[in-house]
């Protein structure tokens, strides 16, 4: 079988609102650029139900009709967008190798990508318990009624007792923000203290809406597609009693991972694989490749902010191959 080459002067990775929004500008530019979907076409907005907070849509909007209207937009503009897995890369030189297969189980390269510059858009994907009821709807009540994002999801539970999963600061900050929300937030937490910084931990036990379960774990969470979640098993493991404990709301808080193992001793990350990026800009410390949205991003998280990066990286791409246009010849 020929393996296929395509070459291209924007080649940009994920397709989530960092990913369509540098394709729409990069789109826009004229500079044909190409899209790999990767394992979740339309990033993590394609898992939730109700967005009421990304601007233009008074009404709200579903998350997967959002991340439609984001792709129909960037194809509008030419951008081509594939759906095939990226084994490897190769940023020693420009224009940048991509390898591509037809899926993460597949052992075979049918494409090979060329990239005068590269935006990285992979995203981050947030840590789950791995228990029923958690998965995303239809199969589980993700997306309604269990949540990994307190300020995406809190105001839906307004006047409602929820329950908080983890123990670090992401669990202490979320918890915090949902008293704003919730009649009441239960943290719950599988060890007899927090690993939060003191000061966070200090503001959960101090405040009156706030109560915590010790020693406690979540096993499953009910609930139905009608009414959403309704009650979750709890089981103590210090005297190995298992409840069950009524609530409206799941929100996991055990942190998020950054999708960017692929390129790990090649670009700069932090300890947690975050990408570093130089100043205001998208630029990493490969010339030619940007970082958006939450590949780099560890502190806002959002759909909007994501988009933003990704118009950035889009602009910081276009000025670089004009600043570079006799360095290679033209993509093909």
């Amino acid at each position: 079988m020929e393996i296929e080459t395509i070459h291209r002067k924007v080649v940009i990775l994920g397709s989530g609102p960092a990913g369509l929004t540098a394709a729409i500008y990069a789109g826009r530019a004229q500079l044909d650029p190409l899209v790999i979907d990767g394992p979740q076409p339309g990033g993590q907005l394609t898992i939730t139900t109700d967005v009421e907070n990304y601007p233009g849509f008074a009404e709200g909007i579903m998350g997967p009709a959002l991340m439609e209207q984001f792709r129909s937009q960037a194809e509008r503009f030419g951008t081509e967008i594939i759906n095939v897995w990226i084994d490897s890369v190769d940023l020693s030189a420009r224009p940048f190798t991509l390898n591509a297969k037809s899926s993460a189980d597949s052992d075979e390269i049918i494409k090979i990508i060329k990239a005068e510059t590269l935006i990285i858009a992979t995203g981050a994907s947030a840590k789950w318990l791995g228990i029923p009821g958690e998965a995303p709807v239809p199969e589980g009540l993700g997306g309604n009624g269990v949540s990994a994002c307190a300020t995406c999801d809190g105001f839906f539970f307004r006047g409602k007792p929820i329950v908080v999963v983890g123990g670090g600061d992401t669990a202490m900050e979320e918890a915090l923000f949902l008293t704003k929300f919730a009649s009441k937030v239960t943290v719950v937490h599988r060890r007899d203290e927090f690993r939060a910084s003191k000061i966070m931990q200090d503001r959960v036990l101090a405040h009156e809406k706030i109560e915590v379960l010790w020693n406690t774990e979540v096993k499953e969470i009910h609930g139905t597609k009608e009414t959403g979640v309704e009650s979750v098993t709890l089981f103590n493991n210090v005297t190995n009693e298992t409840t069950s404990f009524p609530t409206e709301g799941v929100f996991i808080a055990i942190g998020h991972e950054p999708n960017t193992k692929l390129f790990r001793g090649v670009l700069d990350m932090d300890e947690t694989g975050y990408l570093i990026t130089e100043g205001r800009s998208t630029k990493t410390n490969v010339e030619g490749v940007f970082a958006s949205g939450d590949a780099q991003d560890s502190y806002y998280r959002q759909a909007i902010t994501a988009a933003g990066t990704g118009c950035m990286a889009a602009i910081d791409a276009e000025r670089f191959l004009a600043e570079h246009e006799g360095d290679a010849a033209a993509a093909a």
